[in-house]
């Protein structure tokens, strides 16, 4: 894969699998006196939906896995977030689906409120989550749509999954497939920022980075805000892995139809990635950026319908 730009930035716009304080089960975290709130969408999104609560199943590694479950319907669309992110990152989504499908909002290990009690953050265990969600969900047929980092995990988790996955979305991902992955020396060198000053450069990241120039500056700094409140322990771990992963390793063992939504700030090569993944349809959201579902739900929201009735309807014949 290209080996410019040098930042984290670069692999999650190139690579876009993904976007220091212990987070809480009611926030990321501590929150400095006048600083912006941690929580990355307006309190309002989450009004009329119905939710029993906060459910709780454990990871083969014993690590206590948080999650929620809206709506009702078949098939379930299980949301895998991001990088340093949380289900609530997925909270505009949740109106739009409840009343089609069931709908699973996972907070993967040591994120939200999930535990952090794990060595291992590869892809593969946060897969393993996802997993441990799934089976306590009783819906025959499964769509996983990841977002970023997520995306990795999804497809991670898809062939563990058998036959009850129907289809996976993926949202700010993909773009890599076909390149190859980077070299021990550059991983370290793309950590050393972070490793240096996480929270710095975590922030810098988000605001300079992965927002068009012209957008909604409260929702930018909420991000950046919250993203960085990630332990750094595990963020450092968690990118790393992203970094070193090899994508096109996961791709052999996906025989579902794959959809992505990606945003305009990098160009997606779909006849690259279709050699890897025949079945593979894209929609591009012109004027968006990583966080296209929370930027633009009106416009993101449709087309995760779209996609999700196509997989469904593919399934049922």
């Amino acid at each position: 894969m290209p080996r410019e730009p040098t930042t984290l930035c670069g692999l999650l716009l190139l690579v876009a699998l993904s976007a220091c304080s212990q987070r809480t089960p009611a926030s990321h975290g501590p929150q400095p006196a006048g600083s912006a709130p941690a929580t990355a969408t307006a309190p309002s999104a989450t009004a009329g939906i119905s939710d029993a609560g906060p459910r709780i199943t454990l990871s083969p590694d014993n690590v206590h896995i948080e999650y929620h479950v809206y709506g009702g319907g078949d098939p379930a669309v299980v949301l895998v977030h991001g990088w340093a992110a949380d289900a609530n990152y997925w909270n505009a989504q949740l109106s739009a689906l409840q009343g089609h499908y069931s709908v699973v909002a996972v907070n993967l290990a040591g994120h939200g409120a999930s535990g952090s009690n794990r060595s291992d953050w590869s892809i593969a265990n946060y897969a393993q989550d996802v997993v441990a969600v799934a089976r306590e969900i009783p819906n025959r047929e499964l769509i996983l749509v990841g977002h970023s980092m997520g995306a990795a995990v999804a497809l991670g988790a898809t062939p563990l999954l058998g036959s009850r996955v129907i289809g996976v979305v993926a949202v700010e991902a993909l773009r890599s497939v076909g390149q190859p992955p980077l070299t021990a020396r550059e991983v370290e060198r793309r950590l050393a920022p972070f490793s240096a000053d996480f929270i710095g450069s975590t922030r810098k990241l988000v605001t300079a980075s992965l927002f068009r120039s012209d957008a909604d500056p409260t929702l930018v700094q909420k991000v950046a805000y919250d993203m960085s409140l990630e332990r750094q322990s595990i963020g450092l771990a968690s990118m790393r892995a992203l970094l070193s992963l090899d994508l096109d390793g996961l791709l052999p063992a996906i025989h579902v139809p794959v959809y992505a939504i990606n945003s305009d700030l990098s160009p997606t090569d779909v006849a690259r990635i279709r050699k890897a993944l025949p079945d593979f349809t894209l929609d591009v959201l012109e004027h968006s950026g990583h966080f296209l579902m929370m930027e633009d739900p009106t416009r993101f929201n449709p087309l995760l319908l779209k996609d999700l009735a196509a997989i469904t309807a593919r399934a049922a014949h």
